[in-house]
């Protein structure tokens, strides 16, 4: 369990943990409470749909009782149409009444970790420079990488997990890796 002071009171106790199959639904319900109807049109969408998250960097946080109050999951893609590979983060969502008690940034680093422990090169998202920039993230690193889709280009931003990694990467992001199951409910 992690339990931080932030702004000189301790902020509740919490574990990260690997998703798990028994945490979709719980996992989706969460990110439609804190990101709202609209999160399924986002061009990031685009890059997770029909795909399942990167082997081992799917996490959820859960509070000292066991309920979900946090999420991230990395995804993997390509860098233009013969780019080497990269990782796609989000979405990061943490419940609003624990928003700004150490729990997204907890789990930003334990994913950041994780991916650069599994030799990942790099991790690129689309969010606020200001939060991502204390880990690393900047949009100087994307000016030539675009989304599939539309997105605002000062938000999206990359983390060489290996130095240079970004140096000569250029083109539009694409999806890769394990493709999800859809199953058939038709007997």
């Amino acid at each position: 369990m992690e339990q931080a002071v932030i702004g000189g009171a301790f902020a509740p106790a919490f574990s990260i943990l690997c998703e798990s199959a028994r945490d979709a639904a719980e996992r989706e319900a969460l990110l439609d409470r804190v990101m709202g109807p609209k999160r399924k049109s986002k061009s990031s969408e685009k890059l997770r749909s029909g795909r399942l998250p990167a082997e081992g960097l799917a996490f959820v946080a859960r509070d000292a009782g066991g309920r979900m109050i946090g999420s991230v999951r990395l995804w993997n893609v390509r860098l233009g149409n013969e780019g080497s590979s990269a990782l796609l983060l989000g979405p990061l969502a943490v419940e609003k009444e624990f928003a700004g008690r150490g729990i997204g940034a907890a789990l930003m680093r334990h994913a950041i970790a994780e991916a650069r422990r599994l030799e990942h090169l790099a991790i690129l998202l689309v969010g606020d420079a200001g939060y991502y920039g204390r880990f690393g993230f900047s949009a100087d690193l994307t000016p030539a990488l675009s989304m599939p889709g539309p997105y605002e280009t000062n938000r999206f931003l990359a983390l060489e997990l290996t130095p240079g990694a970004l140096l000569h990467a250029s083109g539009t992001l694409y999806p890769t890796g394990r493709k999800a199951v859809v199953r058939s409910l038709v007997a």
